[in-house]
């Protein structure tokens, strides 16, 4: 059995297990389901999951239709990325890695310290405030705008034309750490898409090769973070199945379709709503504080009768 599917039934099995863990957490917290905008979720994964597989990334985009839409609570965004869009990631990345070639052991490394970093950045951002959150998915979306301009517009490393299909010595070692560090900032709201294809051009491989490491990375560890949000409960459990189901409809729809969309367009104008929405919830964080500290202020103010 060749290494390709050997990694392959390992992403499945992977796959299988998370599948298992969230449809018995849904199970379990089935009566506790409230009415909610079922469709706009359904399309948001749709179309989020569509772009994902053009390379564009589906947290930016689905972050914002959230926020635009308040279709789902912001606390619940970091965790309804990572769980929702699970499968449907490694649904493209099962494309991906069998279609472009590739260095195996450079690749398995890649994948494995971005896992590593998921695991261990789901366990601190789960556990963040509302607030907190805010801050960082305005952050994380400001990020993704920028990189991605600089993506489309050939800016610094990302114009760089490569043609390694593996990496050794200490180039493997950056890479390593590298994805390591973006593995960690996925469970924020932070794609890995557009760092990822950024850390492999600087490093001097090939453009095609980062599909397979960007994709294979984010299927091996949304389901760890994800299932650290599922223990956690911070997901939207009413629509996660829904929004799986949708999702992987649209990565199918999109490798039909791959080639005959305006991408360079439906990117710039990506880039803008990405922006908009980031300070839409740097406001919302900023009037929190606002209230709190005025609390804060008139509790401090309250004449005593003791």
């Amino acid at each position: 059995m060749n290494p390709i599917s050997v990694l392959l039934i390992c992403l499945w099995t992977y796959a299988a297990i998370f599948s298992a863990i969230l449809l018995k957490d849904i199970f379990t917290h089935r009566k506790t389901f409230t009415k909610g905008k079922k469709t706009q979720n359904i399309l948001i994964s749709f179309f989020s999951n569509f772009f994902d597989t053009l390379g564009i990334g589906s947290f930016a985009i689905a972050t914002t239709a959230w926020k635009l839409t308040k279709s789902n609570s912001d606390d619940l965004i970091p965790g309804t990325l990572n769980v929702a869009f699970a499968i449907p990631t490694v649904t493209e990345a099962a494309i991906y890695i069998r279609k472009i070639e590739m260095d195996i052991p450079t690749l398995i490394l890649m994948i494995a310290a971005a896992v590593i970093g998921a695991a261990i950045g789901a366990k601190i951002i789960s556990r963040f405030s509302i607030t907190k959150i805010r801050i960082l998915m305005g952050a994380a979306l400001l990020l993704a705008a920028a990189v991605t301009l600089c993506k489309i517009n050939a800016v610094g490393p990302f114009g760089l034309i490569g043609t390694a299909r593996r990496l050794d010595g200490r180039q493997l070692a950056f890479g390593v750490v590298g994805n390591l560090f973006l593995g960690a900032l996925m469970p924020a709201g932070i794609g890995l898409y557009v760092p990822c294809m950024a850390l492999i051009l600087f490093l001097g491989m090939s453009a095609d090769t980062a599909f397979p490491i960007m994709m294979g990375s984010c299927a091996f560890l949304m389901p760890s973070a994800g299932i650290t949000f599922i223990k956690e409960g911070k997901y939207h459990r009413a629509a996660a199945v829904p929004m799986t189901l949708a999702g992987t409809c649209g990565v199918l729809a999109a490798g039909i379709a791959v080639f005959s969309l305006p991408v360079t367009l439906l990117t710039y104008l990506a880039c803008l709503i990405m922006a908009v929405c980031a300070c839409l919830f740097f406001l919302d964080a900023w009037r929190i504080r606002k209230i709190r500290f005025q609390n804060a202020k008139n509790t401090k103010n309250k004449p005593s009768f003791k």
